[in-house]
């Protein structure tokens, strides 16, 4: 039998964490099998359609490397793949329905509705609707219908019975079928409800692995019974843990929680975010956490589904992005930070040298501008910066490096490339008795203003130009002055 899993999004918005880690399941458990992944578009709640969201699911898939063997844009045999272009397929199954006795039609007003919900309010108990259309003949009922009487079809459910399932996360499932509601399956304008679209379409599309968030582990024995009446095969089922923001509560976008697109925006890499994205959840044999989609397709297991909820950490997130970013040919880093560079950097300095002295300093690409910001501008500082334990440099010795820097850097005619500027700067150190570090840092301190940078003392002078640089190097020069005769006079 070929394996078949579906990713099935309603259209309302841009991509949440938990759809996309359902997506990247759906794909792994059909690839790691040699099956196919389907694309259903799950549009039957016009009211939450967001005009554009189809085409953020086409771009996140294909973003993520979440390619589709069937799906509204490539076609298959078991078409459509839109729901909303299902309507008459569901008209024709929930009618078959009712005639095996898995579903009645009903006639009941909003009105009856809220009557019943109202007693079960001043009862004290749960709201469980007892519809009296399920008297009616379906003969009746029909006659109703042809003559243009308003109505949706609900289920039917025996009370008496149990309805059981096996779950490849939470094991043999079983529940009493007094406990469960008789929903509506058919709306009254004729489009289907969750609850019967995806039974009618899983079916009629040969799906045989559904996963989804274990929210549906209590509907799940609802559509059982549907399956169950029309006599069809029941596919095998995994339910996920939930995403959590923190121990009590949801990842939520309603929340503020980031979407996929947020992450993106924000300078994360997708590889890093999928990859970030499959271990909530999943884990491999090896215990290993960095992996590419073409190992992923080889190694996932639904064995390696973890029960309990998986909490979203953003700073391992940062820490995997990080991985990525260090990982990508320096040329491909270079393009993804030139936007990043477009209002931070004014400046007409080396671009290429500074991507080759980022890459190893940032872990996310929004990180940037800040990494950099000392090009444009000197930040205001204290002399306690030049101040460096490791490096063993105090006020004193800071004031010596600079001075002596400012003499190198004045009377240099050759700023052609870093290299140039690297001979004539270490030259100084050991004239002058001092390790490297304790007359760089001086250096890199007096051109950056910041304690830590991208850029060691000779990249940034050489960034900068020799007329920045001089000027920089004679305000640190100014400050250490100034503060050593200030302490001395304490």
């Amino acid at each position: 039998m070929e394996v078949r899993s579906r990713f099935a999004p309603s259209p309302t918005g841009y991509m949440h964490i938990g759809n996309l880690r359902t997506a990247l399941y759906e794909y792994l458990v059909a690839k790691s099998m040699g099956g196919k992944f389907i694309l259903r578009i799950e549009d039957t709640d016009q009211e939450r359609y967001v005009e554009g969201a189809v085409d953020i699911i086409y771009k996140t898939m294909e973003m993520v490397g979440l390619k589709h063997d069937e799906g509204p844009d490539v076609g298959g045999d078991y078409g459509p793949y839109v729901q909303s272009e299902r309507k008459a397929i569901y008209k024709e199954y929930a009618d078959k329905l009712v005639d095996l006795g898995g579903a009645h039609y009903c006639f009941c007003s909003e009105e009856e509705l809220e009557r019943q919900r109202k007693e079960c309010e001043e009862a004290g108990i749960p709201f469980k609707f007892r519809d009296p259309c399920k008297r009616i003949s379906v003969e009746d009922a029909r006659k109703r219908i042809a003559a243009g009487e308003k109505y949706t079809v609900r289920q039917t459910i025996d009370p008496k019975g149990t309805v059981s399932f096996d779950d490849h996360v939470y094991g043999h499932v079983t529940v009493e079928t007094k406990t469960l509601d008789e929903g509506i399956l058919l709306k009254s304008d004729g489009l289907p409800t969750y609850n019967f679209a995806n039974v009618v379409d899983d079916h009629l599309m040969k799906i045989t692995h559904v996963l989804r968030g274990n929210e549906y582990l209590s509907s799940t024995p609802k559509y059982n019974l549907i399956y169950q009446a029309f006599g069809w095969d029941i596919p095998e089922y995994v339910h996920l843990p939930p995403i959590m923001k923190d121990e009590h509560n949801k990842l939520s976008k309603r929340n503020g929680d980031a979407s996929f697109q947020d992450l993106v925006a924000k300078g994360y890499l997708p590889e890093a975010i999928v990859n970030y994205i499959i271990l909530l959840g999943w884990s491999a044999k090896n215990d290993e956490e960095i992996f590419s989609m073409a190992e992923l397709e080889k190694i996932f297991n639904i064995d390696g589904i973890n029960k309990s909820q998986a909490i979203f950490d953003g700073e391992k997130l940062k820490w995997m992005n990080g991985v990525y970013v260090r990982n990508l040919p320096p040329e491909k880093f270079h393009e993804l930070a030139l936007p990043y560079y477009k209002d931070a950097v004014k400046r007409d300095v080396d671009l290429v040298l500074l991507s080759k002295c980022v890459q190893p300093r940032v872990n996310v690409l929004n990180e940037i501008p800040e990494a950099v910001d000392f090009i444009d501008a000197l930040p205001e500082y204290d002399i306690e910066m030049y101040v460096h334990k490791k490096m063993k440099t105090t006020p004193e010795i800071a004031l010596k490096a600079l001075e002596e820097a400012e003499k190198v850097v004045e009377g240099m005619t050759d700023w052609s490339s870093v290299e140039a500027v690297h001979e004539a700067l270490l030259a100084m150190p050991e004239k002058l008795g001092l390790k490297n570090g304790q007359f760089l840092w001086p250096i890199r301190t007096a051109l950056t203003g910041k304690q830590c940078t991208p850029t060691g003392a000779v990249e940034a002078a050489y960034l900068l130009g020799k007329d920045e640089s001089l000027k920089r190097i004679r305000i640190g020069i100014a400050k250490l002055t100034d503060g050593n005769a200030a302490l001395s006079r304490v």
